[in-house]
């Protein structure tokens, strides 16, 4: 029965260690791009005083939440958060 619970738990293990995204995946450098490009982008709408819109404070917390993502290896996440804020930092300087 220990033997059981042994192998049970090393496959756990195994598997939560599998969970975590490969750092130097595609997807990885994708995110740390993104997070790049967008943080300048971000810096380059409030310099143009559209810090106080609301898509801009929607991109800021996105971002932040992208950065989380970035820390723990879910780069998909990463990568989906980057591009909505992206979205969101290209809206809140139309029409201005």
């Amino acid at each position: 029965m220990r033997s059981v619970v042994v192998t049970f738990s090393l496959l756990l293990a195994g598997f939560a260690a599998g969970c975590a995204g490969n750092p130097n995946s595609s997807l990885a450098r994708q995110c740390e791009n993104g997070l790049s490009v967008a943080y300048q982008e971000l810096n380059f709408a409030k310099a143009k005083g559209f810090g106080g819109t609301v898509e801009y404070s929607k991109a800021a917390s996105l971002l932040g939440a992208a950065k989380i993502q970035s820390e723990f290896g879910k780069y998909p996440n990463c990568v989906d958060k980057v591009q909505r804020a992206r979205a969101y930092i290209a809206k809140s300087q139309v029409g201005h």
